[in-house]
């Protein structure tokens, strides 16, 4: 604003020396001449006066309109702070912060060849939760009710059985019982050549290890989850597989 002072102060100075000079041309008729070229740069200097406000004007709107969205950011940061999914997932470090370490023996150690073995063979697949921004994606018809809580407590559900039938598949047979044989024979018999490399899970195995029902509700989580690209239906010899994906 110190420009705005400047022409302020000289507008007043101008004003001044107009005033002497209307007092001084009531007696000296030749001054008039420089009466009118003082009022000809006065009207000058109020234009430029005016450019410099307008200008401020401006600039004081951008401000304004600037310290608005600013204010918006924060109190949406401020309620994403506050309100946190609860199934956001996390990374674990431990406790120091620092990179986890080994803590096995070189010589207890298996081979590489052997521990890329047991790792891929004892590996079992789960679905990733919902963000919020896929929440808000699906379509408010395909949501109806259920809440980005009910649908990741669901993922977790379905999570659940995939993990109880897949830790039955890597046992070996000789240390089942027999009605968890039973059970390892329908999950094999239920494998195709399209879920071959994948994991998969049918109604029965949600019934088995889940309390979910196999209602109209949750018919319309397992098409948000298909929407999400989390899972796909494999239809076959009249039963629904659904593979992770």
């Amino acid at each position: 604003m110190s420009g705005l002072e400047d022409i302020s102060q000289h507008v007043h100075d101008r004003v001044s020396s107009l005033r002497r000079l209307l007092h001084l041309s009531a007696v000296d008729l030749p001054q008039r001449k420089t009466l009118r070229q003082e009022f000809g740069a006065l009207e000058e200097l109020l234009e430029e006066f005016e450019k410099r406000v307008g200008r401020q004007r401006e600039r004081l709107k951008r401000l304004k309109e600037l310290e608005e969205s600013f204010q918006k950011n924060l109190q949406a940061l401020q309620h994403l702070n506050e309100n946190i999914p609860a199934h956001m997932p996390k990374k674990k470090c431990p406790a120091d912060g620092g990179e986890p370490e080994m803590t096995q023996n070189k010589d207890d150690q298996p081979g590489p060849s052997e521990n890329v073995k047991k790792t891929t063979k004892s590996f079992i697949r789960e679905m990733e939760v919902i963000t919020m921004q896929e929440f808000e994606s699906i379509p408010s018809y395909m949501k109806g009710r259920v809440s980005y809580d009910q649908l990741n407590a669901a993922v977790q559900s379905l999570n659940a059985a995939v993990l109880a039938k897949y830790k039955i598949l890597h046992q070996p047979v000789k240390s089942l019982n027999s009605q968890t044989r039973k059970l390892r024979q329908r999950f094999r018999d239920l494998e195709s050549k399209e879920t071959k490399g994948h994991f998969f899970i049918v109604e029965d195995d949600i019934r088995e290890f889940t309390r979910m029902k196999a209602d109209k509700r949750f018919q319309g989580i397992l098409n948000m989850l298909r929407h999400s690209q989390r899972l796909r239906e494999v239809r076959g010899g009249g039963i629904v597989r659904y593979m992770l994906v």
